[in-house]
């Protein structure tokens, strides 16, 4: 499998949900909490355009967020993106 790094917050709905998907899939991402850490948040904004999380990257691709992910599900992409 290609790594997978989710930047996310602790109490924000929309990255557990993305982090279910990837655990059921048996996934395994690198997790960078954003929370109290503007710096980080930053970086994040930085790579990613966005400043919303989570945001996602499977290998060198964004995917982007909750959303693009289980668009990636339900359009039958996420296991090649993720190379399962």
């Amino acid at each position: 499998m290609k790594p997978i790094l989710v930047y996310s917050s602790d109490y924000c709905p929309y990255c557990s949900r993305a982090k279910y998907l990837l655990e059921s899939k048996k996934a395994p991402f690198t997790e960078i909490k954003v929370d109290g850490k503007p710096e980080l948040r930053r970086e994040m904004a930085a790579k990613a355009g966005r400043t919303s999380v989570p945001q996602i990257w499977i290998g060198d691709l964004h995917v982007g967020g909750c959303d693009d992910l289980f668009a990636l599900e339900r359009a039958g992409k996420l296991d090649a993106l993720l190379g399962a």
